[in-house]
């Protein structure tokens, strides 16, 4: 765990640039929030934009005359989540916390209920993302509003170059810059991208999809499924496996996997970005990490990279989605602060300086919220990140729509790319492959 204490000197430093506007939160409380409020927030790894979430943070503490005490925690080793599950258990820790994903469905009965703090922030905003509704809701509440910071999508970022020179796609033709996009963007479909994949793949220069068991890996497999309408467990908690949608993913991958470089079963969520920045490949899956660091690290790489829509498939164009969320702990001495606070950070104006200081890397929740000039001004190229949020995309978990208790087990035992594997690489047969998965799908039942 990374605590940073924030003395006054590093208060006002970050706080110099800081807006004064007043903004009214949308929750509604009879009297100042006052007293202490302990925080823990997920470690950006953006230089600076942990800086500006502790400036809004402390600017409504001045106001509320909150004594505040924030602490930046790391995702590395799980730290982040190992903490959650440490308070939880000692019903001890911080009053507001950071959840990655599933956690607040995991740990739902520590959770304080956050309805009064969304229905102010629904009304005043407008809908959220269907994942937000799947992760945050638990049998009619709110358990989490959804965090800024850390929340992404993991849409194509390609060589605008090569895929031009090798497969004929001009990227900035169906995706332009500050504009929806073209026509052309229709033919942007599964059954073209393999197409480009195994034109790449020839050239020299493939497309670097990893399927290991990572998140990366496991996010966009799980988009590749919702867009043909291969759920492996529906809503109801009934195993739905054995289909034809799932089948013809399967076969799907079987042609994908002939055009990816052999290691990407042994791939983590580094290895797309190197790839990339390394000049060899043309394209992966990925926020704008990779492109930020291709910035710093080959400049003539990040300059030809453009970020767009997923392919569209079957049923749809679907966006991996890795989010965080916000929650507040039952055993919290100090709730009407918290949810004060929760209901200021997402205000319009205090969201607009939490993605901009992230570069654009944050994505927010509430889909009125997909329009800050941000994704329109950094380069180079100019407009590179444009398309990065999800405007006409749905946003998709991987492992809905089953209920979180599978789901989460799903995603962490990374079935989707495990049935990949044993169809392409294992010599299992397809019937054998959803043969295995329907068993493992019955083990999370019993678990």
């Amino acid at each position: 765990m990374s605590r940073r204490q924030f003395t006054r000197r590093r208060f006002l430093a970050t706080t110099a640039a800081a807006s004064a506007v007043a903004i009214g939160a949308p929750y509604v409380r009879t009297s100042r929030a006052a007293g202490r409020l302990s925080v823990g927030f997920w470690d950006h790894w953006v230089p600076g934009a942990n800086d500006t979430l502790t400036a809004i943070c402390q600017e409504w503490a001045k106001k509320e005359n909150v004594e505040l005490k924030i602490d930046y925690i790391t995702s590395q080793g799980n730290k982040i989540m190992m903490t959650a599950t440490a308070e939880s258990q000692a019903q001890s820790g911080h009053d507001v916390l950071q959840f990655l994903a599933w956690y607040p469905l995991s740990l739902a009965k520590s959770l304080e209920p956050l309805d009064d703090v969304m229905g102010g922030l629904l009304k005043q905003n407008g809908k959220v993302s269907p994942a937000i509704e799947y992760l945050g809701r638990s049998e009619g509440h709110w358990l989490g509003v959804p965090a800024v910071t850390g929340t992404q999508v993991k849409p194509p970022c390609a060589r605008i170059d090569l895929l031009k020179s090798q497969c004929g796609i001009d990227v900035q033709a169906m995706y332009p810059a500050g504009r929806p996009p073209t026509r052309d963007a229709e033919h942007w479909t599964w059954d073209n991208f393999v197409v480009a994949a195994e034109k790449a793949f020839k050239a020299g220069n493939p497309f670097g999809l990893g399927l290991g068991q990572t998140t990366d890996s496991v996010d966009w497999v799980g988009s590749l499924f919702a867009s043909y309408g291969a759920q492996l467990v529906d809503a109801k908690g009934n195993i739905t496996v054995k289909s034809d949608a799932v089948r013809r993913v399967l076969e799907y991958s079987q042609r994908l996997v002939k055009a990816l470089p052999p290691d990407v079963f042994a791939w983590d969520d580094a290895s797309n970005n190197r790839y990339l920045i390394s000049g060899q490949g043309s394209l992966i899956f990925n926020p704008p990490s990779a492109w930020a660091v291709a910035k710093r690290d080959n400049l003539k790489v990040a300059e030809q990279l453009w970020t767009f829509e997923m392919p569209k498939g079957p049923q749809g164009r679907y966006a991996p989605f890795l989010p965080f969320l916000w929650g507040v702990w039952k055993f919290s001495k100090n709730k009407p602060a918290a949810k004060s606070l929760l209901a200021h950070l997402l205000q319009r104006q205090n969201v607009e300086r939490i993605v901009n200081a992230s570069g654009g890397y944050d994505i927010p929740s509430f889909e009125s919220m997909r329009d800050f000039k941000v994704w329109e001004q950094v380069e180079p190229p100019k407009g590179t990140v444009y398309h990065y949020p999800p405007r006409t995309q749905v946003t998709w978990m991987a492992g809905a729509p089953a209920p979180a208790s599978i789901a989460q087990q799903m995603y962490v035992q990374a079935i989707n790319t495990k049935m990949i594997a044993r169809c392409t690489q294992g010599g299992d047969s397809i019937d054998k492959t959803i043969g295995w998965a329907a068993s493992e799908l019955e083990g999370y039942m019993r678990s």
